[in-house]
């Protein structure tokens, strides 16, 4: 079961036009949130982020289109899976179909799934880094476009290199983001995280754990540049997303990191989304 535009739909019979535009040129953006029990973690947080990106892409936001209906919308679709043990949410929304690059109209469509499955963190976590591609320094790549493919390409890398995740860097060559989480590096009280304008994804774990980390007693956070030779250098290093919270890093090539810190902070962290 799915919602496409308000309409509850069976996932066989929702197909989508091959006229698409998120199909045809990327054109669309994505927000997965995560599910607990009945409650949908930081709903609050996934629909500004959504609309600043949609206004960022030119969308036409409807004017239908509140934090309560969005809310409304997971809730129904949730109502109908309740026999299911659901752990995220993707809400997509895509520019109506029409034209070629330039869209005939900005109206959007939208499309919210639900996925069961036990989301769990692991004990040993390795990471290296992905040097095939780069992200693209700036603002644009902040936004959860529809357009992961350097994600893709590096969590084919990682599995083929027997990786849980690698770290990705920009043309600058400077530490952007994991494939699929932000990502944080501790030095004793101090913590750095990459700054946007490196190109990492504007993560609502990552904005959490800054402001956290911000009105912390013991530990400073920094938003800079950061070059991949500092990761060793690191006593610690940890990932963040929206559904897995806080994973520790436990080694990268020969470097072996403590997880202390991370967890203390996933602790602290944790209480914020009750």
């Amino acid at each position: 079961m799915v919602n496409f535009n308000g309409d509850l739909l069976d996932k066989d019979n929702c197909l989508l036009s091959v006229n698409n535009r998120g199909f045809k040129y990327g054109d669309s953006l994505f927000e997965t949130i995560r599910i607990e029990g009945n409650r949908i973690v930081f709903l609050e947080d996934h629909y500004f982020r959504l609309m600043a990106s949609m206004r960022m892409l030119r969308m036409q936001i409807p004017m239908s289109f509140t934090l309560d209906y969005l809310e409304g919308q997971i809730i129904s679709l949730l109502q109908h899976l309740a026999d299911e043990k659901i752990s995220r949410i993707r809400c997509t929304v895509f520019r109506k179909e029409g034209g070629f690059y330039k869209p005939n109209s900005n109206e959007v469509d939208f499309l919210i799934e639900a996925f069961d499955g036990i989301i769990l963190k692991k004990e040993t976590y390795t990471v290296d880094l992905y040097k095939d591609h780069y992200v693209s320094a700036g603002l644009f790549s902040t936004i959860k476009s529809s357009n992961r493919l350097l994600n893709v390409l590096s969590s084919i890398y990682a599995d083929e290199n027997d990786l849980d995740n690698c770290i990705l860097l920009n043309e600058q060559k400077n530490v952007v983001e994991a494939s699929n989480s932000n990502i944080f590096m501790v030095n004793g009280h101090s913590i750095r995280t990459p700054k946007l304008l490196d190109g990492c994804i504007k993560g609502i774990l990552r904005s959490k754990m800054i402001q956290m980390i911000e009105k912390h007693p013991i530990y400073t956070i920094q938003e800079t540049s950061i070059s991949p030779f500092e990761i060793q250098k690191a006593d610690e290093v940890f990932l963040t997303n929206a559904i897995i919270g806080v994973q520790p890093v436990t080694n990268y090539r020969k470097k072996k990191f403590s997880v202390k810190i991370a967890n203390e902070l996933a602790n602290e962290l944790a209480l914020l989304a009750v």
